[in-house]
């Protein structure tokens, strides 16, 4: 009876957000012509063409394994310290407690990564130390809403059961949320882990370390065979993180 009724409402979001995309075509001054133009074209392929050769020489191939085991470090670290402030977040933002608390994790995750590692620069200093925790900030915002929500979604059968035997909260949440949640929760975390790894191979670019700080100074300085080795290594190690990723989530799937 209400299929009907909902179809419509579907129809009407498609249409609405039709319009809003052919609103933004009206708006935004795209101009593909002057894009799509022989000298355009011409000119980023003579910019492309720059890149070839690859810098190669082992002493900068060891800088570059140098920064990527930076930047892995960075990423790992501050998913860690997110999943754990997440958590932490989670398990609070419950009762009274729930309004501000996802307005923290709201105003964590509003800030981009690389407006926190701008901040955090002023305080920390050149270096991974503040795209670790521009990670974790911003990384802490995401996963505390997912491990929040997956909590109120758990089922509450078990929870219930032991608090009828007298056991208190931590007991409860020990025994009868978290083992439920677990799964979700690395899932989400490895997932999370993948997404950040892509950002600190970025941050680097405003100075906090890693590839992307050597991608910003070579390609700076228009060292464009160092910068194609640069984003090959990033290419690389997002690929290698994303498929250590995608084998242990299969793993737990089992």
């Amino acid at each position: 009876m209400n299929r009907p009724l909902l179809r419509c409402k579907a129809c009407w979001f498609c249409l609405a957000v039709l319009a809003l995309v052919v609103a933004s075509f009206r708006e935004l001054d795209l101009q593909w012509a002057a894009f799509l133009s022989p000298g355009a074209l011409a000119s980023m392929g003579h910019f492309i063409g720059e890149f070839y050769p690859p810098e190669v020489s082992p002493v900068f191939l060891r800088k570059i394994f140098v920064a990527s085991g930076e930047t892995l470090a960075m990423s790992a670290l501050g998913t860690v310290l997110a999943a754990l402030g997440g958590l932490l977040l989670a398990v609070a933002g419950r009762g009274w407690a729930r309004g501000p608390v996802r307005l923290l994790l709201n105003g964590l995750r509003a800030v981009p990564e690389l407006v926190w590692a701008a901040l955090l620069l002023i305080a920390a200093g050149l270096g991974p130390l503040a795209g670790t925790l521009a990670l974790a900030l911003h990384t802490t915002g995401v996963l505390g809403r997912l491990f929040g929500e997956a909590m109120e979604n758990s089922p509450p059968g078990p929870a219930a059961a032991l608090r009828i035997q007298g056991n208190g909260a931590l007991r409860v949440f020990c025994y009868a949320t978290l083992p439920q949640l677990l799964p979700q929760i690395v899932s989400y975390t490895l997932y999370r882990w993948e997404n950040n790894i892509r950002a600190a191979a970025i941050l680097g670019v405003v100075g906090a370390g890693g590839l992307g700080q050597m991608l910003a100074f070579h390609l700076g300085l228009f060292q464009m065979g160092r910068t194609a080795t640069v984003l090959l290594a990033m290419l690389l190690l997002v690929a290698l993180v994303d498929g250590a990723s995608y084998l242990c989530r299969r793993a737990m799937a089992r």
